[in-house]
């Protein structure tokens, strides 16, 4: 009976502790995805001299959300129609409600700079 009392303790404890290695890993997912995206963004623009953006932008470079993201993230290429001089800005919107929730919004634009949560890197 000790032990299992022991045991149900060390499992109260440690339960934060994993949900934060869990969101921690999502997180990641999601950055690892805007990475690769704003990697695709510079092929696209030296083949179409511009960004791809708006609704269609993750269509025309070929890319979907990944099935790990997607879950706990609303990936967007903003602005919505190009720009002069070319610019874009992958927003990784965390789902309302989801335990992604207070990571805040992760943000990476054509100049690498990174925010979470409007504060400056990841």
């Amino acid at each position: 009976m000790v032990a299992v009392m022991i045991v149900a303790i060390l499992a109260v404890l440690s339960y934060p502790s994993y949900q934060e290695h869990l969101r921690k890993g999502r997180r990641a997912a999601a950055q690892a995805f805007l990475i690769e995206t704003a990697s695709r963004q510079q092929q696209y623009l030296l083949d179409a001299r511009r960004y791809a953006v708006g609704a269609g932008a993750l269509t025309t470079l070929n890319m979907t959300v990944p099935a790990t993201v997607t879950p706990f993230y609303t990936v967007t290429v903003n602005p919505a129609v190009a720009t002069v001089p070319p610019t874009y800005q992958l927003v990784a919107t965390p789902v309302a409600g989801s335990v992604q929730a207070p990571d805040g919004v992760l943000t990476l634009d054509q100049d690498g700079t990174r925010t979470r949560g409007g504060n400056p890197g990841w």
